[in-house]
C-alpha cells in the first residue's frame, strides 16, 4: 500500500512539474519582480491593499438555506429602499396588497464568492431587491465534501442548491438570474431541472463569462500539446493535493507571489487594473480551500447544458464576456447567443475572465439595460457607480 501511495505522489510530482512549465510565463514575470522588489516589501504592499481596498465589504441581511444533502448555504439580501417607490406608498396608503418586488439573484464563479459582484451590488443597492449567495464550499457556505480529496460536485447539484436558496430568499415574485462563469452554469442547471420555475417566475437572465459546454476544448492560451498533457493528469494531482489540504495550504502561502502572477494573468486582460482590485480577486481565490478546488474541477469537463438554453428562449437574456477571457473564451458566449437569437450579445474589449471587476461600468450598464427590459427598474433610473 505504501509503495502504491509513493508511486501516486511521484506521478503527482511529475504532473506538478508539467504544470509549472506551463506557468512559466507568469513565473518569469514574478522572478523579474523579485529581483527588484524585496519579499518583505511585497508582503507589506499586499497587507496595505488588504487594509485599504474598499472591495468586498458590502453586507446585507444574512440568511441560510439548506441544500437537499444538508449543506448549509449562506446568502444575503439587500432590500429596496421603501421610500423610493411613490406608487408603493400609494398602494400602502389605500390598503392594497403590494406585489412581491423583482429580485435579482447573483451567482458567482469557481473559486470566488458573492463579493465578486461588489461593483454591481453597490450600483443596485436600494434600487432593486438583490440576493447574493455563496456556492457550497465557497465564502461562508458549508462544504459537503467528505473523504480524501472530497467527492466530486456536479453542476446539476449546484442548480439544486440555487433552487434551495430561491425557496428561502425569494419564495415569491419575479426573478432576474445573474451568473458568472460557474454561476452561469448553475443558472443553466436550474433551467434544465426546473423549467416551470423559469416559465412562471423568471423575467430576465444575465450570463457573464460562462459556457454551455465543450470546456475540454479550452487551451487557456497555452500550447495544445501541453494543455492535453496537463488535462490528463490534473484531476489526479488535485485529488492528491486535496488529501493533504493542510500541507498544500501552507505551500500556497509560501508561493503567494507565483499565484498572484497566475491569478492576474487568468483574471484580467488590461494592463491598468487597479492593484487593489487585483489583490481583492487574489484574496478571494486564495481563500478557496484546495479540497474544494479538487472536488469541483471534474464538473467542468462534464458540463453540457446547451439543450437547457431552450428554456430561456422567450426571456430577455444578456450574454456578456471579455474579449480576452482565457478561462471561458468569448467564443463560448457567442455560442450561447447563437442558441438564443434574441439575446443581447456583448463582448467587452480589453477584458478578461473577471470582467465585472475589470470593467465594472460596462457590465453594470448592460445589466441595468436588462433590468429595464425585464421591468425590474424604470428606464432612466440613476445607478451608483461605486
Amino acid at each position: 500500500m505504501a509503495e502504491s501511495s509513493g508511486s501516486s505522489w511521484r506521478r503527482a510530482g511529475f504532473a506538478g512539474a508539467a504544470i509549472g512549465v506551463l506557468a512559466a510565463g507568469a513565473a518569469a514575470g514574478v522572478a523579474v519582480e523579485r529581483l527588484t522588489v524585496g519579499r518583505s516589501v511585497r508582503q507589506k504592499a499586499r497587507l496595505a491593499l488588504d487594509a485599504t481596498g474598499p472591495y468586498g465589504g458590502l453586507r446585507g441581511t444574512p440568511g441560510r438555506a439548506l441544500a437537499d444533502d444538508g449543506t448549509v448555504l449562506h446568502y444575503e439580501v439587500d432590500e429596496v429602499e421603501q421610500e423610493a417607490s411613490s406608487a408603493g406608498r400609494r398602494r400602502r396608503l389605500f390598503g392594497r396588497k403590494e406585489p412581491a418586488p423583482v429580485t435579482v439573484v447573483f451567482s458567482h464563479g469557481y473559486c470566488l464568492n458573492q463579493d465578486s459582484w461588489h461593483f454591481q451590488r453597490a450600483a443596485l443597492r436600494g434600487l432593486v431587491r438583490t440576493v447574493h449567495w455563496d456556492q457550497r464550499g465557497h465564502g461562508r457556505s458549508g462544504n459537503s465534501q467528505a473523504g480524501p480529496g472530497g467527492a466530486p460536485v456536479s453542476i446539476d447539484r449546484l442548480g439544486r442548491d440555487l433552487k434551495a436558496v430561491l425557496d428561502v430568499a425569494a419564495p415569491e415574485g419575479p426573478l432576474v438570474l445573474v451568473g458568472h462563469s460557474m454561476g452561469g452554469m448553475t443558472v443553466m442547471a436550474l433551467a434544465e431541472q426546473y423549467p416551470e420555475l423559469i416559465r412562471d417566475r423568471v423575467v430576465g437572465v444575465a450570463l457573464v463569462g460562462t459556457s454551455s459546454g465543450k470546456l475540454a476544448e479550452v487551451t487557456y492560451g497555452l500550447p495544445l500539446a501541453g494543455v492535453n498533457a496537463v488535462r490528463r493528469v490534473l484531476p489526479g494531482v488535485l485529488r492528491a493535493l486535496g488529501s493533504q489540504a493542510e500541507l498544500v495550504e501552507r505551500g500556497r502561502r509560501a508561493t503567494a507571489d507565483l499565484f498572484a502572477g497566475l491569478i492576474k494573468k487568468y483574471s484580467f486582460a488590461s494592463k491598468d487594473v487597479d492593484p487593489a482590485v487585483a489583490r481583492f480577486a487574489e484574496r478571494m481565490i486564495e481563500s478557496t480551500p484546495i479540497d474544494v478546488v479538487a472536488a469541483f474541477y471534474p464538473a467542468f469537463a462534464e458540463h453540457d447544458k446547451a439543450a437547457a438554453l431552450a428554456v430561456l428562449r422567450e426571456l430577455p437574456v444578456l450574454a456578456l464576456a471579455g474579449d480576452n477571457d482565457l478561462v471561458t473564451p468569448s467564443s463560448h458566449t457567442e455560442a450561447i447567443a447563437g442558441l438564443l437569437p434574441d439575446a443581447e450579445l456583448v463582448i467587452v474589449p480589453d477584458a478578461g475572465h473577471l470582467v465585472m471587476l475589470e470593467h465594472p461600468e460596462a457590465v453594470t450598464d448592460r445589466l441595468a439595460d436588462l433590468l429595464v427590459r425585464a421591468g425590474a427598474v424604470p428606464a432612466g433610473e440613476p445607478f451608483r457607480t461605486s
